[in-house]
């Protein structure tokens, strides 16, 4: 995964034009993660889509219909492609099943999350900015992070990624006003919670993570408080064990049951047999009857 240290040079539009074949374009795309891939076992079906270039006029209209400035990173990324899809399978049992997958919306799919309510609809219809609220708990405090979007006209939020269904990566913009441009960005995951968690604070940092990650499932869930799946767990075991870690890390603690095996696995202890003693009379009697069998054979 050493290639993808290089990611910042990535979307610099003008050496990969010049002298460089389609080929070459993918490959410094790409990171090298391709032969990365073909490389690792049972790992079949690696395709990656190749796109033309975004005109600068759709980058422009962008802006302009939206409000908002693209960050210079994602601009160029653009001028190189426009969009981003790298799907790889596996073959298990002489099926291919598909796997990883990166994607990165082209500029025409780069919608807004919260879309205007429609003329039609009921005034006190229930939205989605019902759903804010200010977090003050202790733990928040305790752990400071970039201040959370919101669903209402404060922040502009853009899909760049819909995750296969398992939440969505957004472009945000936050601490908006209407009718001001924004133009400060950051890259946030919108779980199936709807709640929010910070990724990273440029699309650079972001690119380079879906890269290192491969694609794989979920992949998004590490950085929250509690994690992947169980199944994703095991795919990033067996195609990332470098980076895959077993052991919870602390916040992830407090989502987990904690279970003492000592304690719940324990038989139940078996209670000691207490041998009744016999009475003296019994004894005593005994030793009278092989008394009077020896006095019996003595006579004899």
């Amino acid at each position: 995964m050493a290639a993808a240290e290089d990611a910042p040079s990535v979307f610099q539009m003008e050496g990969a034009k010049e002298g460089l074949s389609n080929k070459g374009i993918a490959e410094r795309l790409t990171l090298g993660i391709i032969r990365i891939l073909e490389n690792m076992p049972g790992v079949v079906d690696v395709r990656f889509v190749e796109r033309e270039p975004a005109e600068k006029r759709s980058l422009l209209s962008w802006e302009q219909k939206n409000t908002c400035i693209l960050p210079e990173d994602l601009r160029d990324f653009y001028q190189t492609t426009d969009g981003f899809t790298l799907t790889w399978s596996i073959k298990l049992d002489n099926e291919c099943i598909p796997l990883g997958c990166m994607k990165i919306n082209s500029v025409a799919m780069l919608c807004p999350l919260l879309q205007p309510a429609p003329l039609y609809s009921l005034p006190n219809a229930p939205s989605l900015a019902d759903l804010d609220w200010e977090e003050t708990d202790a733990q928040t405090e305790k752990t400071p992070v970039p201040a959370a979007p919101h669903f209402d006209s404060r922040s502009r939020v853009f899909e760049l990624d819909s995750c296969g269904g398992n939440g969505k990566v957004c472009l945000v913009y936050k601490n908006c006003t209407a009718g001001v441009v924004a133009q400060q960005s950051e890259m946030w995951f919108l779980d199936r919670s709807l709640c929010w968690h910070f990724l990273t604070p440029s699309f650079t940092s972001y690119y380079r993570l879906m890269i290192t990650h491969l694609g794989l499932p979920e992949w998004q869930y590490t950085f929250t408080p509690y994690g992947p799946s169980p199944q994703a767990k095991q795919w990033a075991s067996l195609y990332r064990p470098l980076a895959f870690s077993c052991e919870p890390d602390s916040a992830a603690e407090a989502h987990l049951n904690k279970l003492d095996p000592t304690k719940a696995f324990r038989g139940k202890a078996k209670t000691p047999v207490v041998k009744k003693k016999q009475s003296s009379q019994c004894n005593l009697g005994s030793a009278a009857k092989g008394g009077g069998g020896k006095n019996v054979a003595l006579k004899r």
